[in-house]
């Protein structure tokens, strides 16, 4: 089965590929269908958000689509950026270097042992015959003071993941597919998707 990734994101691709593979799925990106859209984000919600994108995507191609709405969400600062992860400090000059620079000023006066934080995904399948499936996965940690590693992507160099006793940036994508919040939301939605009957048993 065809379906749509609503992202622009190469890095989104290739991670939600080497799971999605198994599922059965063909996950081409809008853009490689000429779809050039801009959802406007305007949920409070990861769940609003992954299903506002995953609808738009839908409606512009008439093929299924898969969106995911992720952040980081720290303790201290009550959740934020939460559904803002992308768009923190809301200044288009930053990348996802500044961001992640200015989280780490932001909690520069967080004591250790008060950092703890949590990656969150929701993802969101659709059809044009008007199934919605939704699935939702997190992963609990810390952040560090300064970034480590040069896997992953967005946050990952400052989020300390216990078990590993490292960063998610610091361990090879296999290992973070496993304990990911991305890589659990697909494994729920997976099984939500052969109950359904779009995935392969």
């Amino acid at each position: 089965m065809k379906v749509v990734l609503a992202s622009k994101n190469p890095h989104k691709l290739v991670e939600i590929s080497q799971i999605t593979e198994k599922f059965g799925f063909q996950l081409v990106l809008q853009s490689e269908l000429g779809v050039d859209i801009d959802v406007e984000e305007t949920g409070t919600t990861f769940e609003e958000n992954s299903l506002q994108k995953a609808m738009a995507v839908m409606r512009a191609t008439g093929l299924p689509a898969l969106a995911d709405d992720s952040g980081i969400a720290v303790d201290a600062l009550n959740g934020e950026p939460g559904v803002y992860s992308a768009r923190y400090g809301f200044d288009e000059s930053l990348d996802d270097w500044g961001r992640l620079q200015l989280l780490l000023k932001n909690t520069e006066q967080v004591p250790d042992g008060q950092r703890q934080a949590q990656f969150v995904c929701v993802i969101t399948f659709v059809t044009p015959e008007g199934e919605v499936i939704q699935a939702r996965g997190e992963i609990h940690g810390e952040l560090t003071r300064e970034p480590r590693g040069e896997n992953g992507f967005g946050y990952d160099p400052i989020f300390y993941y216990p078990p590993f006793g490292k960063t998610t940036a610091e361990v090879s994508s296999e290992m973070k597919h496993q304990v990911s919040h991305r890589g659990n939301a697909l494994r729920v939605l997976r099984e939500k998707l052969k109950e359904a009957g779009y995935a392969d048993k």
